[in-house]
């Protein structure tokens, strides 16, 4: 992992709703909360200058993060994040501590590389479709990666790219996977775009049944509208 994260936090004695608000409004700060281990939950306070600036890289958000609560550092990941629905602004933060020993379960982003190479688009001319944007995992917190790659390169026309199809880093366990082949998720396709193959097939079948259906005896004019209209319109 190269980034490190830390974040200044204090110990949060006022509580309730109209506190959060009162912290947000005058402070400049957020309402956050560590959980997990064997150690009670503890309400925090986090700059909110400081946690917005974090999460603009994205790494954040699968990294082990420190938080320096008063004297102590506690590692943590993220795991939940509450933002405001129409401001930029984030509301609550959720960290759940972290054993270095034991095995952590996150999610990690997706990144699609060699798009621009792939078979299915250049040769063929499809689309990539991306079904997922990030894969839940297993590890031990020194194993955690910043992100999954998917490489799109060869893959071709009406192709799928499953879990089952990805590497790994060592140490890291897809939790679907876990579970059984019949959780092995579709993570991108290589699809006919819309209004190419199918449309044009379709045109060709009404255009053959036009045709093969004979006008009645006086009634060219009107067979001549029904039909695809080639020539008839000049």
């Amino acid at each position: 992992m190269s980034e490190d994260f830390e974040l200044e936090c204090s110990v949060r004695e006022d509580l309730g709703k109209g506190a959060s608000r009162r912290l947000r409004r005058l402070d400049g700060s957020i309402p956050a909360v560590l959980y997990g281990g064997k150690k009670d939950p503890v309400s925090l306070t986090i700059a909110h200058k400081d946690i917005a600036k974090a999460t603009e890289n994205e790494a954040f958000f699968s990294h082990i993060i420190t938080l320096n609560i008063d004297s102590k550092k506690e590692p943590a990941v993220i795991k939940a994040l509450q933002r405001h629905p129409a401001k930029p602004f984030i509301l609550h933060a959720d960290f759940q501590r972290v054993d270095m020993k034991q095995e952590i379960q996150v999610k990690v982003p997706i990144h699609f590389i060699n798009e621009d190479k792939c078979v299915g688009v250049k040769l063929q001319g499809g689309s990539i479709r991306h079904t997922l944007n990030e894969i839940e995992i297993v590890c031990l917190p020194k194993d955690l990666p910043e992100f999954i790659e998917v490489d799109m390169e060869n893959v071709e026309l009406g192709v799928s790219v499953h879990l089952s199809d990805l590497t790994f880093p060592e140490g890291v366990r897809s939790v679907a996977l876990s579970v059984g082949e019949e959780s092995d998720l579709n993570v991108a396709s290589v699809q006919q775009p819309r209004g190419g193959a199918e449309e044009e097939e379709a045109a060709a079948e009404e255009g053959e049944a036009a045709e093969g259906e004979a006008p009645a005896e006086g009634d060219g004019d009107s067979g001549g509208e029904e039909s695809s209209g080639d020539g008839d319109d000049a």
